[in-house]
């Protein structure tokens, strides 16, 4: 075990607070008050059909899409 995997006070790793996932959570807080105030219905075109739909909703089923996106491309692989 390297000295870089052991923290001052003898665990492993890094802790739970880390900048990177500060800084997501904190964008993973605006995206959900910014769903929060969008609550009027639009028409949304999908291709050939159009719907109307709360706002919030299209803006959440987009940001859930976008988190399945990133975390297919962006997880780890084991070794």
């Amino acid at each position: 075990m390297s000295p870089k995997d052991v923290s001052s006070d003898g665990r492993r790793g890094t802790g739970l607070w880390t900048p990177a996932r500060i800084a997501v959570a904190v964008l993973v807080v605006l995206v959900i008050v910014f769903i929060c105030v969008n609550t009027q219905k639009v028409d949304i075109r999908v291709i050939i059909p159009e719907v109307t739909m709360p706002l919030w909703l299209a803006l959440l089923a987009m940001f859930l899409i976008g988190l399945a996106c990133g975390g297919y491309l962006f997880r780890r692989k084991g070794k």
